[in-house]
């Protein structure tokens, strides 16, 4: 049972004192004038409970309201539970703990009449949650797909910009703050995924876990894919996709190359940006900070202010659509090969073997420095993957060959 509040207070209390949750307490009084006038209460930070120091029930009985933000799957779950349980609204920002463990505190929020709220989980400041969640509750979701770690994106950008590699464009972006110290989950991919879960699981109703999401990251691209590219008029992005396929569902993050005019193509640095489509809308892109403690936070305080006006929950899923692996893409190509005549051909009638069609073609550089860069026609993957089990057996290539996807569409 909830004590007494005192008169026209709201209490917070705070799980996490990190980057993000250092800012939130920062924010919090900053804003709280603000935040009296909407809401006709003031919020206020009642304690703050770390990993080292704090303690959990003391911190459950003086709030009304639970911002989780220690990271990881336990104690949060735990302490998730415990706060809805006792009546508690909760505030999380914690990715992998709703793509693992989404559907089991869900339906507790739901079955205590408490709020979950999660904006701050996916794409910092772009409040992707609240559009599916609210403005687009009537639409029929075709496909959401974005950037939706901004880290990856800085990276990228930098090495596209000065021709840095990834571990250059790595160091800057820890140096500024915009990868942690490990960022092993940023640029794995696995991060991204983990957001890809939680959205498609909002856009189509239906349950999706982590571990069913394909994922890869960014750590094999070389400055020489990316300036091959520009030669095409390409740019790279790494691009989680949730999309209807068939009667089912296709869930995926990997580095795709985007034309010019893609709305994603000209989002750069820390940025994220998702782009939802639907027969009844077209299309609709978001963009915003993605990467940073400040922006992070900013999305939790919508967060805490929206639970001060109830109310609102995730609903159950009515659907459980099979998830789909096998996809159709287009493809980049980047071959080292000996410089000696019927290169091109042998790789061409290996393609052709597998049913991939040839775009385009850049021949770079003699001797050892030889490179065949291609970009292929859109074709299911599993086909373009028997090609390249293929290729990479040829006594002409002087490396395994590297290939990224290449999304073709381009909006008006």
């Amino acid at each position: 049972m909830t004590p007494p509040n005192p008169p026209g207070r709201f209490r917070v209390g705070l799980l996490g004192n990190g980057t993000v949750g250092s800012a939130l307490a920062a924010l919090l009084p900053e804003h709280a004038d603000r935040i009296e006038v909407r809401t006709g209460l003031r919020p206020e930070l009642t304690g703050i409970l770390t990993r080292s120091s704090g303690d959990f029930d003391d911190l459950l009985e003086r709030s009304d309201l639970i911002v989780e933000l220690i990271g990881g799957i336990e104690p949060a779950r735990e302490y998730v539970l415990r706060a809805m349980r006792a009546g508690r609204h909760v505030v999380t920002a914690n990715k992998q703990l709703l793509s693992q463990h989404g559907e089991e505190l869900w339906d507790t929020a739901r079955e205590l009449g408490v709020q979950l709220r999660f904006e701050g989980a996916v794409a910092g400041v772009v409040p992707v949650i609240r559009v599916l969640q609210e403005s687009l509750a009537g639409a029929t979701i075709d496909r959401v797909h974005g950037i939706v770690n901004g880290t990856t994106n800085f990276i990228l950008t930098e090495m596209a910009r000065t021709g840095a590699t990834f571990s250059e464009a790595l160091a800057e972006a820890q140096r500024l703050g915009f990868a942690e110290a490990d960022p092993a989950e940023d640029v794995d991919g696995r991060d991204a995924a983990a957001k890809m879960a939680i959205l498609a699981r909002l856009a189509f109703d239906t349950p999706v876990r982590l571990d069913q999401v394909r994922y890869e990251g960014i750590e094999h691209i070389k400055p020489d894919d990316l300036e091959y590219a520009r030669e095409l008029g390409l740019g790279l992005k790494l691009i989680g996709t949730a999309e209807r396929i068939g009667g089912g569902l296709s869930v995926r993050v990997h580095p795709a190359f985007l034309y010019p005019g893609h709305p994603l193509a000209s989002v750069s640095g820390p940025f994220n940006a998702v782009t939802v489509e639907s027969e009844a809308i077209t299309e609709i892109t978001m963009s915003g900070p993605g990467a940073g403690g400040p922006q992070t936070a900013s999305a939790v305080l919508g967060d805490v202010i929206s639970a001060m006006i109830p109310p609102a929950s995730t609903p159950e899923t009515t659907q459980a659509l099979k998830l789909v692996q096998d996809v159709v893409s287009a493809f980049y190509l980047h071959l080292e090969v000996a410089d000696e005549p019927g290169v091109l051909a042998q790789v061409a009638q290996l393609l052709a073997e597998q049913g991939v069609s040839v775009k385009s073609v850049v021949q770079k550089g003699m001797r050892d420095q030889a490179r065949l860069v291609m970009v292929v026609h859109p074709v299911l993957e599993s086909r373009f993957s028997g090609a390249m089990k293929l290729i990479a057996d040829l006594a002409v290539l002087r490396a395994p060959p590297r290939a990224i996807r290449v999304l073709e569409e381009e909006f008006g």
